[in-house]
């Protein structure tokens, strides 16, 4: 087929500017797949590289929550990363990272996600696999999976990178046995996807401490059994209080850092169970240190994991769950607020100010013909 044109939402290096760069996309050389992009997630990292927070090799295309529909496949494309076949029109999710296959990290230990070299994000060019965009084109390596007829892509985009990440966090943390308490401190989308892994995976109480009253009605939705608002209690040791009640005065089996918030980091710690587990996965690009009673840790049986980024193994497993349980948990509703790619800029802003639970970019009618 003929090649089309797409729009890019790239990111320049000035503060709180997104530009719309418009280009060519060719048709998918063997390999390779097109997508026509339906729907992207807005995620906290895009915030913290559109604010200056984080820094970020510009030019750069935004957008690594994408669910999108097979346009072209190219030659040899006959099923998806899991060997399920897939035909054009099929809805698709894809891992937009590359890793090198030649380091440390991804053939020693295996994890890709430990990638020296990984390429998460892209440049703007003809070849663009990122998400914020109206089409992606996948070189052969970049794996995708296909969605199962009947998910509706807001259930797939609810949880965007978050529910993959967890599923990670979880696993580098040796899972979770039912019964065990939670206390999850964060309730963005990283904070949610926590809660409803530890309602599925079986734990006894979960406590989530968040705000806004939004996200923790959300939280409850999705499993929850007790919320606390960190607005109506800015006291961290009555928050301590009232999560240890709810605890049964034990405190958290596993407590799971999504904040994005350096202090959280001592209140969290405080409130581990002896022979628990502080599982941080929110302070991926918060600089700074805090100190740590390293008594306790020893001799409270206690351990600290860090998890970043995820595996392809992961985004399928996401996948699987979402589309198990979309019927039976409202996280299509998790999606509360659609714009289109020209106001990118705005979807940032209303996420900064988390205005919303989850909002997503939709090229939509006005894409490139």
């Amino acid at each position: 087929m003929s090649a089309r044109r797409t729009r890019l939402a790239v990111l320049d290096g000035v503060p709180e500017h997104v530009e719309l760069v418009e280009t060519t996309v060719p048709a998918p050389d063997a390999g390779s797949t097109l997508l026509r992009v339906e729907m992207a997630g807005v995620c906290g990292t895009d915030v913290h590289f559109w604010t200056g927070l984080t820094p970020y090799p510009a030019p750069m295309v935004l957008g690594h929550e994408g669910v999108g529909v097979i346009e072209e496949l190219g030659q040899g494309v006959a099923v998806d990363h899991a060997a399920v076949p897939v035909q054009v029109g099929d809805r698709v999710v894809w891992v937009p990272e590359r890793a090198c296959g030649r380091c440390h990290g991804c053939t020693i230990l295996g994890d890709s996600s430990m990638c020296e070299n990984l390429e998460v994000y892209c440049a703007p060019s003809s070849h663009n696999w990122a998400a914020w965009a109206d089409y992606a084109l996948l070189p052969p390596e970049m794996p995708f999976f296909r969605v199962a007829g009947g998910t509706p892509p807001e259930a797939v985009a609810a949880f965007g990178c978050a529910l993959p990440t967890m599923l990670q966090a979880f696993e580098r943390a040796g899972g979770l046995s039912p019964g065990q308490n939670v206390i999850v401190q964060g309730s963005g989308p990283v904070g949610l996807a926590a809660t409803l892994l530890a309602r599925l995976s079986g734990a006894g109480t979960v406590v989530v401490i968040g705000a806004p009253a939004h996200r923790l009605d959300a939280a409850n939705a999705l499993g929850a059994d007790e919320v606390i608002d960190i607005e109506a209690v800015p006291d961290p040791s009555q928050r301590a209080e009232l999560a240890r009640a709810a605890t049964g005065g034990r405190g958290g089996d596993l407590i799971v850092e999504a904040t994005g918030v350096l202090e959280a980091f001592s209140e969290g710690f405080e409130l581990l169970a002896k022979g628990g587990r502080y599982l941080v996965v929110g302070l991926w690009g918060t600089p700074g240190s805090v100190p740590i009673r390293a008594m306790t840790l020893n001799n409270s049986n206690q351990s600290i994991v860090g998890s970043s980024f995820c595996q392809p193994r992961h985004h399928l497993q996401a996948l699987r769950i979402v589309e198990r349980h979309h019927a039976a948990i409202p996280l299509a509703e998790m999606v509360s607020d659609q714009f289109p790619l020209a106001r990118a800029s705005e979807a940032l802003a209303v996420s900064r100010r988390q205005e919303c639970l989850k909002a997503v970019i939709v090229p939509g009618p006005e894409r490139c013909a």
